[in-house]
């Protein structure tokens, strides 16, 4: 998806949830600094990294995922597959003992599990947004092969592929690697969250607040956007 298109829904968003473009900014720039400081990869770089295959497998938080996983595990060679993991869909993966390749995270999701998940081997996409400016600062150094992205405007050595949570920019960003064939994993866009993607809920699984609602809202709108404009099958194990 390009800014331009992006932008009508990122004005959308920023509307809907009162967020700050300027903060948006300030930390995509902050993100940028570190990476420029630290080192980071490129699109070509990661693209090099999983050009492997055009499969990509991308794993979400939500309630299927554990099913899903041990689905793949059993019925698909996932070594045809780039598995891609947003966010706390790791430590999922992790429990099953499953490698990602590429980890898609804003840092909210157990930073234990994702740097293991990096020690393996994994990438890591680190996105920067106007409420994470901390976790930037302070986590980013410790991981290794990096690439950034922002919600805002790109900047530097920081991307914007489209998406708005880390399920929906998971898959735009095979999307950008050249992705023919995704198939998504725990991507069941519904009113329930796990304890995946909520690290704090005192259960496996329990009702989305009403912020969280509308998140999945946006990313079920933005999957079909990918559906309906790009050149690639997506594959929905819930469906």
């Amino acid at each position: 998806m390009e800014f331009g298109e992006w932008n009508i829904y990122y004005k959308e968003i920023l509307d809907d949830f009162g967020f700050s473009r300027e903060d948006d900014e300030k930390c995509g720039q902050l993100l940028d600094e570190i990476l420029a400081e630290e080192g980071c990869l490129t699109l070509e770089d990661l693209s090099k990294i999983v050009g492997f295959s055009d499969k990509f497998i991308v794993f979400g938080a939500g309630p299927s995922v554990k099913d899903h996983i041990k689905l793949l595990k059993e019925k698909y060679d996932l070594k045809d597959y780039v598995l891609v993991a947003a966010d706390g869909a790791t430590t999922a993966m992790i429990e099953e003992k499953l490698a990602p390749d590429i980890v898609v995270t804003d840092l909210d999701g157990n930073l234990d599990d994702i740097l293991i998940a990096n020690l393996k081997g994994a990438n890591i996409v680190v996105h920067a947004h106007g409420d994470n400016a901390d976790k930037i600062v302070n986590v980013t150094s410790f991981f290794t092969n990096v690439l950034g992205t922002t919600q805002a405007q790109p900047v530097g050595n920081v991307y914007n592929f489209g998406g708005f949570t880390d399920g929906d920019r998971a898959i735009f960003l095979a999307v950008a690697l050249n992705a023919s064939e995704i198939t998504l994993a725990g991507m069941d866009f519904g009113d329930i969250v796990t304890k995946y993607s909520r690290p704090n809920l005192p259960t496996v699984t329990g009702p989305a607040d009403e912020i969280k609602r509308k998140k999945l809202q946006y990313a079920e709108k933005l999957t079909k956007w990918i559906i309906e404009n790009e050149n690639v099958d997506i594959i929905n194990l819930k469906e």
